[in-house]
């Protein structure tokens, strides 16, 4: 099944954010690798592509696992959360119906 991953960042959480990034993203890609990433990116906390130093209020995860506890070990473990990017992640299934 699909599980929406929803994590709000801390304040300021910015340059823990870049730190933390290659090693997030190699955990993506794994996702993606596997058939089971439909879609990942960030939330920049003002209407730009780049937001610069106002940062990003969160991220947004749509991947497959087999269950939602499943899910919510493989959020829990992200490197975000271990850097302290994310203030709080919320986990929820989802179902695609388009595209």
């Amino acid at each position: 099944m699909w599980y929406v991953i929803e994590g709000f960042d801390a304040p300021d959480a910015l340059s823990r954010r870049l730190a933390a990034r290659p090693a997030h993203v190699a955990r993506l890609e794994a996702l993606r690798d596997c058939g089971r990433l439909l879609l990942a990116g960030p939330c920049p906390a003002i209407d730009a592509e780049d937001p610069g130093p106002a940062g990003f209020s969160g991220s947004l995860i749509v991947a497959e696992f087999a269950s939602l506890e499943e899910a919510k070990a493989w959020a829990q473990a992200d490197p975000y959360v271990e850097a302290g990017v994310y203030a709080r992640v919320e986990v929820r299934p989802f179902r695609k119906v388009l595209p």
